[in-house]
């Protein structure tokens, strides 16, 4: 694992001694890296060593964050990424051993955030947390770009066809029922009914809503989209081939 003083100048969106990480690893010394890692940066972190434990450790603590291994003994990680988001929106942080192509889909399909590849990067790995965290209590306020945009500045309530985004709230509603997303859906879809009708680019959502100053895997807008698709309505969200996405107004 390696180390990078950079990240120290990106700020979290609160203190890291108040923010809890769970660190799902079999291998012993990845996981000590990781968590040694993490608590010189602040960070209170627990540890368990297979899926099953990590679903325990995950339901008995009110964890801010999770980091799983794709490769666990018991429950692999991406099982126990779908058992998690059965019952929580929190933040999660996958990590690949080999970066393989099947392994990043799969865990994105699951509904992981985003992922690392190992050996981590120190600096990546906090910078992904911190962007994580940033999604997860990101508030817009009234006169946000969302409110200005839709052309009704003094109402907070922004609504498509089905589909209405309440962005005091937070609270997004299909056809009356209420939709739950995690951090990571909404902040997508609020970008999206911040310009309806118009076609925002990987890169720009990369930037905007996964907080990337670096190049990233463009696959991780691409199954969040997709999961975001199924949420509020395949047709809501179209696709425009070689330029990206845009939000359909009706």
């Amino acid at each position: 694992m390696t180390s990078n003083a950079q990240v120290g100048s990106v700020s979290d969106p609160r203190g890291p001694a108040s923010v809890s990480v769970l660190v799902v690893e079999d291998d012993a010394t990845i996981r000590r890296a990781v968590q040694l890692a993490l608590e010189r940066y602040g960070y209170r972190v627990d540890v368990a060593v297979d899926g099953l434990s990590g679903l325990e450790a995950f339901r008995a603590g009110a964890h801010d964050l999770l980091i799983l291994d794709v490769m666990l003994p018991e429950l692999d990680g991406i099982g126990l990424c779908h058992r998690i988001r059965e019952e929580s929106p929190v933040p999660v942080l996958m990590m690949s051993a080999r970066g393989d192509a099947l392994d990043v889909v799969a865990g994105l399909e699951a509904g992981a955030d985003d992922y690392v590849i190992k050996p981590v990067d120190t600096a990546v790995m906090v910078a992904r947390i911190r962007a994580l965290l940033r999604r997860a209590t990101f508030r817009p306020d009234a006169e946000g770009p969302a409110a200005r945009k839709s052309g009704r500045a003094a109402d907070h309530l922004l609504v498509f066809g089905d589909l209405s985004v309440d962005t005091l709230g937070m609270e997004v509603r299909r056809a009356g029922e209420t939709v739950s997303l995690t951090p990571t859906e909404l902040r997508l879809l609020l970008e999206f009914a911040a310009a309806p009708g118009s076609v925002l680019n990987r890169r720009r959502l990369l930037r905007d809503v996964w907080d990337y100053g670096w190049e990233g895997d463009t696959r991780v807008v691409d199954l969040c989209v997709l999961r975001l698709r199924k949420k509020i309505g395949s047709g809501r969200i179209e696709t425009v081939r070689g330029f990206g996405y845009k939000l359909v107004r009706g």
